[in-house]
């Protein structure tokens, strides 16, 4: 082993940072260089990501980082870039939070029943996968396709910028819902049944392949030589699992951010009858690991109602939120998470208000009562995912592991224990990073596997223990309150 220095970049559905990881052949040191906004634009009817922007503020992070060895980019899954023949972006990556794939789901199911795609995929069928964008763009901009060479998943796109090389890293294809999950190939017969252009998608290749080296016109413009560009793990969420802070083989984690992924580490892919009623995903990771997992709205929840009361005047930081949902103590309400109506940016408090009421549930009128509001039903979701993987996986799960931003995050934490009934290990809240730059160090050959990285997260990161308290008596109202909401929620799309 000897000293190395990677530069990760870990760009996020609301920010981005370039950090630089320090090996000195025991443990990895880290030092952010550089932290950016990611917020996406409205233009004309759509809603974009501003990729150009990233890649200037990526550009940044490289020349404050000296020289290094090697670099991988890390980001949200299901989103993509469009290349025509000449290796030229055609417009900038529509956001996942578009209007476009309102119906697309339905309209693919013509072409290829539901359960046949959950037996090829393991995918979660959410209205955001990559499958239901390409359809919206095959039935409102067919011409779009058409000019359209390669598409490229949003950090292989990065890595693309970087190397010139067109390829496609296995844990962001398996967001797409188009990749084989046996195979971790594309299917060709949910291609085919779709009506795609098989010429669209470049080969999938393992996490932690070497793309090649820094691209020349980069280094002269950026300062820098020979660096390596590493196709790592692509999914923030599959570098943040890479991290989890334990050697024990059947474990459960949630990766918790802007979303919340929650699940477990297997060898191979679920999507049996369980799996497909429970609506979980398999998703690949780094070594050839499957993440079995459920993706559910995290603390998005808590960063637009924050940006919804400072449009109000009302500047709050995230501990002021978290001390005000500690403080309430308010009848209790519940919402579900996952309900469609939570998706959109936008008045979230004044949402939650409108299910709640709806529900026939009390109101939460004050900013702590919202916040207390999300935070339980977080945890209730937790609970009730919980159970569904043990009920696929058959295993019992008596330590959860939760890592990434929300780590620091000490209420949410606490009633994640109270609901599910067991300790929580919190952190390293830099899990995606450690990740991101352990990946990079197996495929340079300094770490053998991911024992020995999670070996090494253990010797570099703190963590903290959270042991539950009493919160079971809520489960059976969260449940409740849940079915009502699906019920109001179907109401409700009656008439609008």
């Amino acid at each position: 082993m000897k000293n190395r220095k990677l530069l990760a970049a870990d760009f996020g559905a609301s920010s981005g940072r370039m950090v630089l990881g320090e090996w000195d052949g025991q443990r990895i040191k880290t030092t952010e260089l550089h932290r950016f906004p990611n917020e996406p634009v409205h233009a004309a009817g759509t809603l974009y990501w501003d990729v150009l922007r990233l890649f200037h503020e990526l550009k940044q992070g490289i020349m404050k980082a000296g020289e290094f060895d090697s670099i991988s980019v890390d980001t949200w899954g299901v989103d993509f870039a469009l290349l025509d023949r000449y290796g030229a972006l055609l417009q900038n990556p529509v956001h996942y939070r578009d209007s476009r794939t309102a119906g697309m789901m339905e309209n693919l199911f013509a072409d290829i029943p539901k359960e046949r795609l959950y037996e090829i995929t393991g995918n979660q069928f959410m209205e955001i996968n990559t499958l239901y964008q390409l359809r919206a763009i095959q039935v409102h901009r067919p011409h779009l396709l058409e000019s359209t060479d390669k598409l490229l998943m949003i950090p292989d796109f990065f890595t693309y910028l970087l190397s010139g090389t067109k390829l496609t890293e296995c844990s962001a294809a398996s967001t797409s819902q188009l990749l084989d999950a046996a195979s971790r190939s594309w299917s060709e017969e949910i291609i085919g049944a779709a009506g795609f252009p098989r010429s669209l998608f470049s080969e999938v290749i393992p996490s932690g392949t070497i793309a090649g080296p820094l691209l020349p016109a980069l280094r002269e413009e950026l300062g820098v030589h020979g660096a390596q560009v590493i196709a790592g793990a692509g999914h923030d969420t599959q570098c943040a699992m890479s991290a989890a802070p334990t050697n024990h083989r059947d474990f459960a984690f949630i990766s918790s951010g802007t979303w919340s992924l929650m699940g477990t580490e297997l060898s191979a892919p679920i999507t049996d009858a369980t799996a497909f009623s429970a609506n979980m995903n398999n998703e690949c990771g780094a070594e050839n690991k499957v993440s079995f997992l459920k993706n559910i709205t995290g603390l998005w929840l808590i960063q637009e109602s924050r940006r919804q009361w400072r449009r109000e005047g009302k500047a709050y930081s995230y501990q002021d939120l978290e001390m005000l949902a500690r403080a309430d103590d308010g009848p209790t309400c519940f919402v579900d998470v996952d309900d469609p109506r939570f998706a959109p940016s936008g008045d979230l408090p004044g949402r939650i208000r409108e299910y709640c009421r709806g529900t026939g549930q009390p109101v939460p009128e004050d900013t702590g009562a919202v916040c207390r509001c999300i935070y339980r039903s977080l945890a209730l979701k937790y609970r009730k995912t919980l159970q569904q993987l043990r009920h696929c996986t058959g295993q019992s799960y008596d330590r959860l592991y939760v890592v990434g931003g929300g780590a620091k995050d000490g209420y949410l934490c606490q009633v994640t224990a109270d609901a599910c009934g067991i300790p929580v290990q919190a952190g390293p809240a830099e899990a995606t990073v450690m990740g991101n730059l352990g990946i990079q160090l197996m495929a340079l050959g300094e770490l053998k596997n991911l024992s020995e990285l999670r070996s090494v997260v253990l010797a570099s990161a703190n963590t903290r223990e959270y042991l539950p308290g009493g919160m079971d008596n809520r489960y059976e109202q969260f449940g409740k309150y849940e079915e009502q909401g699906e019920a109001y929620g179907t109401v409700t799309h009656q008439h609008t």
